[in-house]
C-alpha cells in the first residue's frame, strides 16, 4: 500500500491548493479561500457572515478580512439585517456573479479533463470513493470538517 499522506501530498500540490492564486477573472485574482467564499455564497440563499464562516470551517476573524478584500474586489456585498443590525447577509455583486460563473465554468472543464484520462469505469470508482471519503470525513471527530 502507498503512503496515504503521499498521496494526498501530491493531489493537493496537482490541485495548486498551495498556490496562492487559484484563478484570474476579468483582472482579479482570486485566491483558493475567495474563489471557496465566492461558491457558497452563490449557492446559499441570503446567507450570513457567520454561517458562511461556520460552513468552511474558517475562523470569523480571518474570515472577515477576506471579505473585507471582496467587498474592495467589488465582487460581494454585505449588507446589514434589517432586524438585527450585527448580522450582516452576503450576496454576490453581478460582476462577483460573473466571477463565480467563470471560476465554475473553469473548474469543471479542468476536471473534466482529468477525468476524461480514465475510462468510464475508472472515473465512476473514483467520483464514488471521494463521495465515501467525503462522507467519512465528515464523521471524523479528529479533523477534516468544518464546524457546524
Amino acid at each position: 500500500m502507498e503512503d496515504i499522506r503521499e498521496l494526498f501530498q501530491i493531489m493537493t500540490r496537482r490541485f495548486g491548493f498551495l498556490s496562492k492564486n487559484c484563478c484570474s477573472v476579468g483582472g482579479a485574482d482570486i485566491s483558493v479561500v475567495q474563489s471557496h467564499i465566492i461558491y457558497e455564497i452563490d449557492k446559499q440563499e441570503s446567507p450570513s457572515v457567520q454561517m458562511i464562516a461556520n460552513k468552511l470551517g474558517i475562523d470569523i476573524t480571518t474570515f472577515s478580512r477576506q471579505i473585507q478584500s471582496l467587498v474592495k474586489m467589488g465582487l460581494i456585498k454585505k449588507t446589514p439585517l434589517p432586524e438585527d443590525r450585527r448580522v450582516y447577509i452576503l450576496s454576490l455583486t453581478t460582476e462577483g456573479k460573473y466571477v463565480s460563473t467563470t471560476i465554475d465554468t473553469q473548474m469543471k472543464e479542468y476536471l473534466n479533463e482529468v477525468l476524461s484520462n480514465m475510462s468510464e469505469f475508472e472515473r465512476a470508482t473514483v467520483l464514488q470513493s471521494i463521495q465515501i471519503l467525503n462522507e467519512a470525513m465528515a464523521k471524523s471527530t479528529v479533523c477534516c470538517k468544518p464546524l457546524l
